[in-house]
C-alpha cells in the first residue's frame, strides 16, 4: 500500500475540520513538520486544540497558526520562545493547559497504547494537581493524568518507506513517535521515501501501522531557534 501524497496540501484536505485536536512533533523547532503546518495554515480551519511541547516561535512553527487565531487551545510543556503566544493567553484569548514535559510524552504514549490514564508523583502539591485524583502508593502521593489521543496528529520524521515506516535523526525524534500514535490519522513529513523493503528493519523507529500518510519534504528549512556565535577574535 502506497501512503505517499503528492503534497501537504492533499494529504490534509479530505481531513482538516474546525473544532479538531491536534498532536504536531517537535521540541523547540527541531523536528517539526514544517510543511504541514504552512499547508494547515492554508485550510483557514479554526478552534484547533493543539498537543505539541511548545507552540514554534511568532514566526515560523505553530506560531503561524497562533498569528491567524487557528488555534483556540494549547496543551504544551514549555511556551517561553513565543511573544505571540503570551499575549494571547494574557488577553484571554487562549486557552492554556500546562503539562510537565515527561508527563506531556507519557499522556501522548498512553493514549497511543489505549490507556485511559495513569499515576505519576509528577506535579504533586503544585497546581498541576488541582481538580485531580490523588492515592498513595507505598506511602507517597500519586496524582492520575489521563492519558491524550488526537483527530489527527502531524509528525516530521528522516525517512519513510511507502508503507510508512519511519526512521527519525537523532534529536529530531523527541515527541514525534508519540504524537503519532496517538493520532487516529497520521501524516509524516519525510526527507526521504523508499521503497518497501529497502529499510533495515532493525532500524525502523515507528511501525507504519501508526502512520496512514505520508508528505516528501526533501528540503525543510530547519531554522535555528536560538543562534549563539563565538566572538571573532582580533
Amino acid at each position: 500500500m502506497n501512503k505517499l501524497y503528492e503534497s501537504a496540501e492533499l494529504a490534509l484536505q479530505d481531513i482538516v475540520k474546525n473544532n479538531q485536536t491536534l498532536a504536531v512533533g517537535g521540541f523547540g523547532l527541531c523536528g517539526i513538520p514544517e510543511a504541514l503546518i504552512n499547508a494547515l495554515k492554508e485550510t483557514h480551519v479554526t478552534g484547533l486544540t493543539c498537543i505539541s511541547n511548545n507552540a514554534g516561535v511568532d514566526d515560523f512553527g505553530l506560531g503561524i497558526l497562533l498569528q491567524t487565531k487557528q488555534i483556540k487551545k494549547m496543551i504544551s510543556s514549555y511556551v517561553g520562545e513565543n511573544k505571540e503566544f503570551e499575549r494571547q493567553y494574557l488577553n484571554g484569548e487562549l486557552e492554556v493547559e500546562l503539562t510537565p514535559q515527561g508527563t506531556l510524552a507519557e499522556k501522548l504514549r498512553a493514549g497511543g497504547a489505549g490507556i485511559p490514564a495513569f499515576y505519576t508523583q509528577t506535579g504533586v502539591g503544585t497546581l498541576i494537581a488541582e481538580g485531580k485524583e490523588q492515592r498513595d502508593f507505598d506511602g507517597k502521593p500519586y496524582i492520575l493524568e489521563p492519558s491524550l489521543t488526537a483527530d489527527i496528529a502531524l509528525v516530521k520524521a528522516y525517512k519513510a518507506d511507502k508503507a510508512g515506516n519511519l526512521i527519525f535523526h537523532k534529536t529530531a525524534r523527541n515527541f514525534n513517535p508519540e504524537c503519532a500514535m496517538a493520532g487516529k490519522i497520521t501524516i509524516a513529513e519525510v526527507e526521504q521515501v523508499v521503497e518497501i523493503g529497502e529499510l533495515d528493519p532493525d532500524e525502523i523507529h515507528l511501525a507504519g501501522i501508526f502512520v496512514q500518510r505520508i508528505v516528501l519534504n526533501a528540503h525543510p528549512e530547519k531554522r535555528i531557534e536560538q543562534k549563539t556565535l563565538k566572538a571573532q577574535e582580533a
